[in-house]
């Protein structure tokens, strides 16, 4: 009875939702026009970093890693504008990262390392809003991470010190995250040493918000939960959420540790709004069932994201 319920059930949405797959298939970009619009969103994700650089990051001395870290603290001693020193790191890189890595892999970075401090170079003049330097941190990673998600998104990259740590990571065997901190902590300890500490702190604010605002690009904010539940009822539980709140769900065998019976376990996702929802109708039907409810960073499915 149960599995007529839920088969009856996984056709109705099925049917419900075809046209929108099948529209969603014929809309698919052919490949030229996948390759412009990567194009595009790499420009745009390098004039928002190239802007938000220039206009907090550069005029309070945050040197925040990577090569427009750097960049800044030649500026400072050399007084060599930002986008030169960008162009004299990057284009070198991109050939080693060529020359080690492949095509593949550098010609990611061909259009960033080259668009990017053109980028620079343009909107140098610009007036910054704020010398206040915790607000600069925070903006310009905010600005910085926005960009940088945006060039991910379009599957670019922006070179620089992003591709000497693929190059260190391949040779090396160390984890790609630790080799990007590698590069980045030795700017800002450069920093902290150079010109101050407290620049140093302010250089990690802006690179922890940065970090922060490119996860949210690429797999945007923890609207939606998962649940698991392990109830006496799971025949009752599943119907509840099924019909009265109105949500697909997943049967998972299980087995309690010190008993050693087999147990039903029912996995759930549910949007934020929900999760007050669900816990009562638990509560309704098992009061004493076990619920554990924990964020998830991006669902992609019916009834969520379609990609």
């Amino acid at each position: 009875m149960m599995k007529e319920m839920n088969d009856e059930r996984s056709r109705k949405p099925h049917a419900a939702n075809s046209t929108v797959i099948n529209k969603r298939v014929k809309k698919t970009l052919s490949p030229g026009k996948q390759l412009v619009w990567s194009m595009l969103q790499v420009l745009l994700g390098s004039f928002i970093m190239a802007a938000s650089f220039n206009l907090f990051l550069v005029p309070n001395g945050i040197a925040s890693g990577g090569v427009s870290g750097i960049s800044i603290l030649v500026q400072r001693f050399a007084d060599i504008a930002p986008a030169y020193t960008q162009w004299a790191v990057n284009i070198p890189l991109f050939f080693v990262g060529l020359w080690l890595l492949g095509k593949r892999f550098a010609l990611k970075a061909a259009l960033g390392s080259v668009v990017l401090p053109l980028f620079v170079l343009l909107t140098s003049d610009w007036t910054t809003p704020t010398h206040n330097p915790l607000l600069a941190a925070i903006y310009g990673g905010i600005g910085v991470g926005l960009g940088l998600g945006i060039v991910f998104r379009g599957r670019g990259s922006t070179g620089g010190l992003g591709l000497a740590a693929q190059i260190l990571h391949r040779y090396t065997g160390l984890s790609l995250g630790l080799a990007v901190a590698i590069f980045d902590g030795c700017v800002i300890i450069a920093a902290g040493l150079l010109i101050s500490p407290e620049v140093a702190l302010y250089a990690l604010v802006g690179l922890f918000v940065t970090s922060k605002t490119i996860d949210i690009i690429q797999s945007g904010l923890p609207v939606s939960k998962v649940a698991f539940i392990i109830s006496s009822e799971p025949e009752k539980v599943s119907e509840t959420i099924l019909y009265d709140l109105d949500r697909g769900l997943t049967k998972l065998d299980g087995h309690g540790g010190y008993s050693g019976e087999g147990r039903t376990v029912l996995m759930v996702v549910v949007g934020q709004m929900e999760v007050a929802k669900l816990k009562q109708l638990v509560r309704t039907v098992d009061p004493s069932a076990f619920v554990i409810i924990s964020n998830t960073s991006e669902v992609v499915g019916e009834g969520f994201k379609l990609e």
